[in-house]
């Protein structure tokens, strides 16, 4: 990767991360290089996921004999982490080079760099996660699903975010949030499945007192979640598989059964968040960033539907810095959750010069760094004006993979000024490097309450009332 993230040449820099390397660039001077070839080799990656459902994505790259065919292999590889975690699949068809196609086959197995991936994606799909190499004319049609997602406001409801450092709830009547509460946890720590069951319950009940019935709760977790089953989420990654897989998986549905079987959805915090913005805007092309104790994404496609894909932005790679922030839970190096959550501030701290508590808990150190920023401190001040350079740079990354017309940031990172800074300095880093894309993406920012309890009155509309 070190040679391909040479080609990246920002405009705007930090001292805090001298070696950023935006991928948005570096993907644009390795096309545009390739571009200047009379004959461009043809490079088409397929992922087929659940039900037999396939993504389709075309590039090109370098002929094998060409002096910069080594360029090739960092920048396939990098596109399938990309695609890997952005729409998902157990089975990856690599249709170009055989070159690329046996590099991404070493380094997407058991033994190989991406061993996180290989494992994840596996488990996740209940499938031997598999690489094929064949000839882009070999590559399958696209068999794509998409869903409709909430937007119901009728009747009494709960609606329950989770995250890493807190857990929120409101109770919502109508599609008017009557009553919202924030309160920290720490679920990533805590190996007992009741321990979660019953932090969870207590939220509902909490929300539960302030409506005259519940007709229909609905959440939003960090995860991945099939049919309200847990199949992977960092949220609860402390229990020990034997007790995740008898009565963490089954968390939901037990918790649907306490509250006598109403109608009861938990899906993926970023799609939410897409709802979430989606409902705001009235409109369609929406992408959703949610910067917590981690990064969370969803997408709202121009047809206005919510995809199948995974939209993991969390494990997305932004970054092609060899030195960049390094994901301690898939070891991978320059990947969204090093960017845009509190592992980024946190990651910064030390060397803007602030020195954190760390015998505090998560939202403690956040806030602790926060309040500097709202007195000004200079530190913290350079520190969101960073992440505001890494979510100009990573949009137009996204802008690769996704059609956009708006892109809404919420969460805890985005609270107070730091979210205004961010959008700011994205803006103006789109205008000076992207200029195509400044002129046609909307950057947004919810109200400060729906920034931070916004997730959990859109999940509240998830689920259906059948009448």
């Amino acid at each position: 990767m070190k040679d391909l993230a040479a080609l990246a040449k920002p405009q705007f820099t930090s001292s805090l991360h001298p070696g950023f390397a935006p991928a948005a660039l570096a993907n644009r001077a390795f096309l545009k290089m390739v571009d200047e070839l009379e004959q461009p080799e043809p490079l088409v990656f397929a992922l087929e996921r659940g039900n037999g459902q396939i993504s389709v994505f075309s590039t090109r790259c370098f002929p094998e004999d060409h002096e910069n065919a080594h360029l090739n292999l960092p920048y396939a590889e990098r596109t399938v982490k990309m695609l890997l975690w952005q729409r998902g699949g157990w089975k990856v068809m690599v249709g170009g080079p055989k070159s690329v196609g046996e590099h991404i086959k070493k380094v997407y197995s058991a033994d190989g760099p991406r061993v996180f991936d290989f494992d994840f994606m596996g488990n996740v799909y209940e499938n031997p996660f598999t690489v094929e190499v064949i000839t882009a004319a070999e590559i399958p049609a696209p068999f794509e699903g998409t869903m409709t997602l909430g937007g119901h406001l009728d009747g009494c409801r709960i609606g329950f975010d989770l995250g890493a450092s807190d857990r929120k709830v409101s109770a919502v009547i109508d599609g008017e949030a009557v009553y919202t509460e924030e309160v920290n946890w720490d679920p990533r720590g805590n190996t007992d499945p009741s321990y979660h069951y019953n932090e969870i319950n207590t939220a509902l009940k909490t929300a539960a007192k302030h409506m005259p019935r519940v007709d229909a709760i609905g959440g939003s977790a960090a995860g991945i979640y099939l049919n309200n089953r847990v199949r992977m989420a960092s949220l609860f990654r402390g229990v020990p598989k034997e007790l995740y897989d008898t009565k963490l998986a089954v968390l939901f549905t037990d918790l649907q059964k306490e509250w006598g079987g109403v109608p009861f959805d938990v899906v993926n915090d970023g799609e939410v968040t897409a709802l979430a913005a989606a409902m705001g805007l009235d409109d369609t092309a929406v992408l959703g960033i949610a910067l917590g104790s981690s990064e969370a994404g969803g997408y709202v496609t121009p047809e206005g539907e919510i995809t199948t894909w995974l939209n993991e932005l969390a494990f997305c790679p932004i970054d092609y810095d060899p030195k960049g922030g390094v994901d301690e839970w898939s070891g991978d190096t320059g990947v969204g959750a090093q960017y845009f959550s509190q592992q980024a501030v946190f990651r910064l701290a030390p060397a803007a010069g602030i020195e954190i508590d760390e015998t505090v808990g998560l939202a403690e150190r956040l806030k602790s760094v926060q309040d500097l920023l709202e007195a000004n401190d200079e530190r913290a001040l350079k520190i969101w004006d960073l992440l505001g350079n890494y979510l100009g740079y990573g949009i137009a990354y996204y802008a690769q993979f996704y059609t956009l017309k708006h892109v809404l940031i919420l969460g805890r990172v985005t609270s107070g000024q730091g979210g205004t800074i961010m959008l700011e300095k994205a803006n103006e880093v789109l205008a000076a490097e992207f200029p195509e894309l400044a002129g046609s993406i909307t950057l947004h920012l919810p109200d400060e309450k729906t920034r931070r309890v916004g997730q959990a009155v859109a999940a509240a509309s998830l689920p259906i009332i059948k009448k």
